[in-house]
């Protein structure tokens, strides 16, 4: 089976399809990379053949490269192995570009063409960029980007330096680095496509039929080219380097190599020939790769983020795909769950006490997708469908017939307990309870069930239709049908789940809470909450603790800090925390939600700097600490409780402990996750910090038994565990 195949017509075009086996988008490897070289030389070397028109036979052209590729050739053969495979890729989209011209006179080349039926991205764009002309179907779904950026590498295969060339530093920044994509309307207007035409493959047939010489010249072959904006010695490009520099570090804060990189093949390129340059971007290319943040970001959040969301650690039962959910409560986080449900075709059954309510969750559904239509994103007819699949009611009888019941309401046993029976009164045997709660635990909830193994945790995150993760926990009794119908449920709303076993604060809170906790000790400790944020920030984590905090809302932390005591009684290691928390909820500063917290804020709720009654309550220390021990006490209190989670059977996959702490609460993702940035550390650092810390600060920072064995082994997380899904 082959990726690549051509045909030629009676009129002299030849048309080169990619089509994959076995795959639903396309994905270039190394033999398809040889595939297409082939192809491309025979038609070139056919006198018969007048022109070439390279597409794709699935709805979309390319997802990109296929990165198990990429990372196997680290593992297998290092820089030099990755470089050769990019400078042979470079070398195959060059031939493609100067299509057999003479390079003196720049005559006598075959016009190629890209048709992209569908959504391209990566390689996928940076194949059609090295041809002469781009057409694209009418088709608003698909996606035309270069999001590389995104998993922690840059455009390798001459994207960077062709869009550059194309479009100018300025005008490519938003592509490159942030990883934009558009719809094909909107690439033809930023001049990253040149058609959008109902059918792509017939007008490129058309165009390599008619085109002429200086068609297929790019503007930076052709004499006297000038780069789009300025060249860095240019006095309008000198100051466009300067200010993308400060941007990207402003934004990085230097933990994100690719950006950096990105940057510094952009600058170095731009100044020497076109061939020169792509040499360049392989070398700063390789350079990322052999990063072990890349490589950790690669595997989080595409090759295990991917895992888990084909259902990696799903339980080998029939299919459960959910075809009727009813969602008890029409909350802000029941109306989320009916709305994300409802987009994805589900028919959805919105209970709530009183109409009102359920009208207005029903409402909040009707919200997003008018604000979908401002933006071009929803049409009238899918609005109108959306909403017709939810059911706002008060009545406990229009659940019969659901397949999934989704529990959001207070965080009260007692109200789960009786809306519970309410529903298990209604719906079939089959069905599979789930309630959506963030700290109770799962198996005492289960005990208002008459079928306890058909009742599970669904954790979402707080907004649902943005959040992209949900946690799934499986109480003492939960059977394996029901995890299988939550995971299933999850990949029908296009969420990523991990799931974890019943304990206190599951997965997520378990390890965030003590990140917050430790913002708040260091404040009443007298460390200036300036240095406590943006320690946080240069460790990429999105958000400081103190910011956390109030975006949270004070009173639920308060709300969790009592119940939390009342369950640990003597064992309760938080006082400190409660002085500075409890204090907060008295003074009225509850957070973002009040317009006041450990932040100030305008009257619109515009943040405005950090609050300065912090600094008359709690007065700065004369010694402030260094930052690097900020940052360690800051990352150690997540990333110990995510050991402790693993150790203690909570987790059972590291992948779902990574890919968890990045889409949950935003975890440093160029680190890759906790345990991925403890491997990069190594376990025998890591125990030293520890140690440290203990003596410092407190038994909460000790090594558990797991990582000491390890840094006594030598050993990784992912070579321990990452070939097997538990720790025990």
């Amino acid at each position: 089976m082959t990726d690549f195949t051509m045909k030629k017509d009676a009129d002299g075009v030849a048309i080169i399809t990619w089509d994959v086996p076995n795959k639903s988008m396309n994905v270039l490897s190394e033999n398809g990379i040889r595939e297409l070289d082939g192809l491309i030389d025979d038609a070139l070397a056919d006198d018969a053949v007048k022109g070439i028109v390279i597409t794709s036979g699935k709805p979309d052209f390319a997802a990109g490269m296929d990165l198990n590729v990429l990372g196997g050739m680290k593992e297998a053969g290092g820089a030099e192995a990755i470089f050769g495979l990019v400078m042979q890729l470079h070398t195959m989209l060059r031939k493609i570009e100067r299509a057999g011209m003479d390079p003196k006179t720049l005559k006598g080349g075959k016009p190629i063409a890209a048709a992209l039926p569908g959504t391209a991205l990566g390689i996928g764009l940076e194949l059609p960029l090295s041809t002469h002309r781009i057409f694209a179907a009418e088709n608003p779904k698909a996606k035309i980007g270069l999001p590389e950026i995104m998993v922690g590498i840059f455009p390798g295969a001459g994207g960077t330096t062709r869009l550059v060339r194309k479009l100018g530093a300025m005008a490519a920044a938003p592509l490159l680095l942030e990883g934009k994509l558009n719809d094909p309307k909107k690439a033809k207007a930023a001049g990253i496509i040149d058609e959008v035409v109902e059918d792509p493959v017939a007008a490129a047939r058309e165009w390599v039929l008619n085109a002429k010489d200086a068609d297929i010249v790019k503007p930076w072959d052709a004499k006297g080219y000038k780069m789009p904006g300025g060249e860095p010695y240019h006095p309008a490009g000198f100051m466009t380097f300067v200010g993308a520099s400060a941007m990207v570090h402003g934004k990085t804060l230097g933990v994100y190599p690719a950006a950096k990189a990105l940057l510094s093949a952009v600058y170095e390129g731009a100044q020497v020939p076109f061939d020169q340059a792509l040499k360049i971007e392989a070398r700063w290319f390789t350079n990322v790769l052999m990063n072990p943040s890349s490589g950790a970001m690669i595997r989080s959040l595409f090759i295990n983020k991917e895992a888990l969301e084909k259902g990696a650690n799903r339980p080998d039962v029939p299919d459960e795909k959910v075809k009727k959910v009813g969602v008890l409560g029409a909350g802000m986080m029941g109306a989320g769950i009916a709305y994300v449900s409802a987009n994805a075709g589900i028919e959805v059954v919105l209970i709530d006490a009183k109409q009102e309510s359920a009208d207005k969750g029903k409402a909040y559904s009707e919200g997003l997708l008018d604000k979908g239509i401002s933006r071009k994103k929803v049409t009238e007819e899918k609005k109108a469908e959306v909403l017709g699949r939810i059911t706002a009611t008060t009545d406990y009888a229009a659940l019969e017939g659901c397949d999934l019941i989704v529990e959001a309401v207070f965080e009260d046993p007692g109200v789960k307990a009786e809306v519970t029976k309410k529903a298990e009164a209604v719906i079939p045997d089959t069905a599979i309870f789930a309630t959506n709660t963030s700290t109770l635990p799962i198996s005492e909830l289960a005990k208002a069930s008459s079928r306890p193994e058909q009742f599970i945790g669904i954790h979402f995150f707080s907004p649902v239709d943005k959040m992209l993760l949900v946690e799934i926990i499986k109480g003492k009794q939960t059977g394996p049908r029901a995890v299988a119908k939550a995971l299933d449920f999850v990949r029908q709303i296009r969420k990523t789940p991990i799931v974890v076993n019943d304990a206190r604060f599951f997965y997520a809170n378990r390890c965030i809470i003590p990140y917050l906790n430790e913002g708040m000790r260091m404040t009443a400790e007298g460390v200036n909450p300036t240095l406590i944020e943006n320690a946080a920030k240069m460790m990429g984590m999105p958000l400081g603790p103190l910011q956390l905090v109030d975006e949270t809302s004070i009173d639920l932390g308060v709300k969790i800090a009592k119940a939390t005591k009342a369950a640990m009684g003597d064992a309760y290691p938080d006082g400190a925390v409660d002085e500075v928390l409890f204090w907060m909820a008295d003074e009225g500063r509850l957070g973002r939600k009040s317009n006041a917290g450990f932040y100030a804020y305008d009257d619109k709720g515009k943040r405005q700097g950090l609050w300065d009654g912090l600094e008359a309550k709690f007065p700065e220390a004369d010694e402030q600490p260094e930052l690097t021990e900020v940052q360690h006490r800051l990352m150690f209190a997540q990333v110990l409780e995510a050991v402790r989670a693993l150790e203690e059977g909570v987790l059972e996959d590291i992948r779902e402990g990574d890919v968890g702490a990045i889409l949950g609460w935003g975890f440093a993702p160029w680190s890759g996750g906790p345990f991925s940035w403890l491997d990069m550390m190594g376990a025998a650092r890591a125990v030293e910090i520890c140690d440290h810390l203990t003596a410092e600060y407190g038994e909460r920072f000790k090594a558990p038994a797991l990582l000491r064995d390890m840094a006594a082994k030598g050993e990784t997380f992912y070579g321990r565990f990452g070939g097997q899904k538990k720790a025990a």
